[in-house]
């Protein structure tokens, strides 16, 4: 039998992004370090490693106005209006409720660690962002209805883009279930059209991706070389105050949940864990949805009459974790550069995370996108040599870590909700809740 001939860099391809992403973080905190003895070559380097940062940064705003679009529009109008019954607006209640406390706890986590205070991350004379200016609250959220929604896609603004996108594909939903044949066929070709477009992006995404160690490297070794090692013990902080926000979520927030519906948080771990563990390794939440729906199927009860709808639901519309992931990160950025977040621009990163929540890939790495455009929101605009692209490269580099926490957590909050709507709507079997877990 022939051997398949290999590519010319099937050596980088065949190699885990993670691992590349990773060894790029290292190899530009290493070099950063080692030129900051060299000031005389560190300028030299940094006028050559730029383009390779910028280009990363490029490549990555190419791409946010597209998946935003069309993935909220595809996501929303996946939701059927005759299968929002009880079950769905119970549903859909929880997940919002959950994902807006989640930011809140995010941004709380942030304020007491205060991520990237004292960093002071500098931009190239020529691209010094300029501090956001904080709109009064009313017209923040006067602003995400846009008078002119193509105006706001040429222009990249993020709340009015997400607001006619979901009004979009709540009315293409609508019309999918229309009783006039030729309308609800027409519809239906339409949104095939949408959710073939937002897969597409979400390939282009994965290309993107694929830059990442080298634009990593370049952002990260230029930081390092004009901060030195004192970058290191930020990102750290930013990990902590990640993971530890998760946890308090998960035990205030599911065990209060849990409790309340007279479930007890330990037996529902024991019923879980497979699913947790396989959305922490493999950081999707599609991808963990198999195991997902045997878990809850089989150990916890519930039908798969409910759970059909309600997990595949909360793979595209729960991400608890993600939402802890924007507020923390949001914080460091700001601080990162000494802006601060306003009291307002944390109250638009809530709304902003809140509602983007809906049309979210959960596939890996689909949290650093959703960044970005929470940044943008806030006017925090990562522009090509600004420090806030600097130091979201910084957070760019630890992202797959956070990554499995959050994953680990979005799948939890999936699984939680379904048992306890489940038991609402008395359909759960409550024998499996009476036995030891497997």
């Amino acid at each position: 039998m022939a051997e398949k001939k290999k590519g010319l860099f099937s050596w980088y391809f065949g190699t885990n992004l993670l691992v590349r992403i990773l060894v790029g973080l290292v190899l530009g905190a290493i070099v950063g370090i080692a030129l900051g003895f060299f000031p005389d070559a560190t300028k030299a380097f940094a006028n050559w490693a730029k383009p390779f940062g910028d280009l990363f940064v490029r490549l990555l705003k190419m791409i946010v106005v597209p998946v935003i679009f069309l993935s909220l529009v595809a996501g929303s109008a996946s939701i059927a209006p005759s299968r929002l019954g009880k079950v769905g607006v119970k549903i859909l209640g929880y997940y919002l409720l959950t994902s807006a406390l989640a930011v809140v706890l995010g941004l709380v986590s942030g304020q007491l660690f205060r991520p990237g205070a004292g960093l002071g991350i500098v931009a190239d004379a020529a691209a010094v962002a300029k501090p956001a200016n904080a709109l009064p609250l009313k017209d923040v959220l006067l602003n995400i209805v846009p008078t002119n929604p193509v105006e706001s896609l040429v222009k990249g603004d993020v709340l009015p883009i997400i607001f006619f996108a979901l009004c979009f594909g709540i009315g293409l939903a609508v019309l999918k279930d229309s009783k006039q044949k030729k309308l609800a066929e027409s519809a239906e070709w339409l949104y095939r059209i949408f959710e073939a477009m937002a897969e597409t992006m979400y390939k282009v995404v994965g290309g993107v991706m694929q830059y990442a160690p080298f634009g990593v490297f370049a952002l990260i070794a230029i930081v390092f070389a004009q901060q030195g090692p004192k970058a290191i013990g930020p990102l750290l902080v930013v990990v902590l105050a990640t993971f530890l926000a998760m946890i308090v979520h998960f035990v205030v927030v599911y065990g209060g949940f849990l409790s309340t519906s007279r479930f007890s948080l330990f037996k529902f771990i024991a019923r879980a864990r497979e699913a947790m563990i396989t959305a922490f390794v493999t950081r999707s939440s599609n991808g963990t949805l198999p195991v997902t729906l045997r878990n809850t199927e089989e150990n916890m009860g519930v039908p798969r009459a409910i759970s059909s709808f309600t997990l595949p639901l909360g793979a595209t519309i729960n991400m608890d974790g993600t939402a802890i992931y924007l507020g923390v990160c949001a914080m460091f950025i700001g601080y990162a550069t000494g802006n601060p977040l306003s009291i307002n621009q944390q109250l638009t990163v809530i709304i902003t995370a809140t509602l983007a929540s809906i049309g979210t890939a959960g596939v890996p790495g689909a949290g650093a996108i959703m960044l970005l455009m929470v940044l943008e929101s806030v006017g925090l605009k990562v522009v090509e040599g600004s420090a806030n692209a600097a130091a979201y490269a910084m957070i760019l580099g630890i992202d797959a870590l956070l990554d499995m926490g959050r994953t680990c957590l979005n799948v939890t909050g999936d699984m939680v909700g379904t048992t306890i709507i489940t038991r609402t709507e008395k359909e759960l079997d409550e024998s499996k809740w009476a036995k030891e877990a497997k």
